[in-house]
C-alpha cells in the first residue's frame, strides 16, 4: 500500500498550518526526485500564499529519503533573535544572520556531520531548556515525553502536546473529508 503524501504532510505538520507551532520536519522516501520535488512545489503554490514555506533539508540519493521541514519565518525569526537561543547556536557553531542562513548552516550540519545535531528542536519550536536538556541528560530523566522530551514543566508540556493532538486530528479529519490544504492553513 503506498503511503499518502497529504495524509503524512497534515498528520506532521497541522499545528504549523495551524500556527500553533513554528515549524516541524518529517522524512519522506520517494524513489523519483523529479515527483518528490514537482509535489513539494504543488504545496509550496497552496501553502506559501498562507505564510508556510517548505523546503529540503536534506535528500539522500542512496536511500530515496527527503527531510522536509516545514515552517513560519516570522515566528521562528522571532525565536532565533531571542538572546539564549542566540547564544546557545553560536556555541553549537551556528553563523550569526539570517534564517535562511541558519537553515542553510543546519542543513549542512544534517548532511555531512555523523552525529544528529540536536539544536535541530531549536528550528522545530522546542523550548531552550527542552534541548539543552536532552543534550545534558543524553535524552533521559525528561520530565514529560510527548512530540519531544520535555525537561522543563510537565503540565505545560502535556498541555502543548494535547492541543497539538487535537490540532492534528481535526485537520486529518478535515482533510481526509476534502479540504483543501490552503484551505486548512491559517494565514500569516
Amino acid at each position: 500500500m503506498r503511503r499518502d503524501f497529504g495524509v503524512a504532510f497534515i498528520t506532521q505538520c497541522a499545528p504549523v498550518m495551524a500556527g500553533l507551532k513554528p515549524a516541524n520536519l518529517f522524512r519522506w522516501v520517494e524513489p523519483d526526485a523529479r515527483a518528490m520535488y514537482a509535489t513539494i512545489e504543488s504545496w509550496r503554490a497552496q501553502l506559501g500564499p498562507r505564510g508556510v514555506r517548505i523546503t529540503v533539508l536534506k535528500a539522500c540519493a542512496r536511500t530515496s529519503a527527503f527531510l522536509i521541514y516545514v515552517y513560519r519565518a516570522a515566528p521562528l525569526e522571532k525565536i532565533l533573535r531571542r538572546g539564549e537561543v542566540r547564544t546557545y547556536l553560536e556555541q553549537s557553531g551556528y553563523p550569526g544572520g539570517t534564517l535562511e542562513q541558519h537553515l542553510a548552516h543546519l542543513s549542512a550540519r544534517l548532511c555531512t556531520e555523523a552525529e544528529f545535531p540536536h539544536e535541530i528542536g531549536i528550528f522545530l519550536g522546542y523550548p531552550l531548556e527542552d534541548v539543552i536538556g536532552f543534550v545534558r541528560h543524553k535524552g533521559k530523566n525528561y520530565t514529560c515525553k510527548g512530540y519531544w522530551k520535555a525537561y522543563g514543566d510537565p503540565e505545560a508540556a502535556r498541555a502543548r502536546f494535547a492541543s497539538y493532538r487535537k490540532c492534528t486530528d481535526v485537520y486529518l479529519r478535515c482533510y481526509r473529508n476534502g479540504f483543501s490544504p490552503a484551505r486548512l492553513t491559517v494565514a500569516a
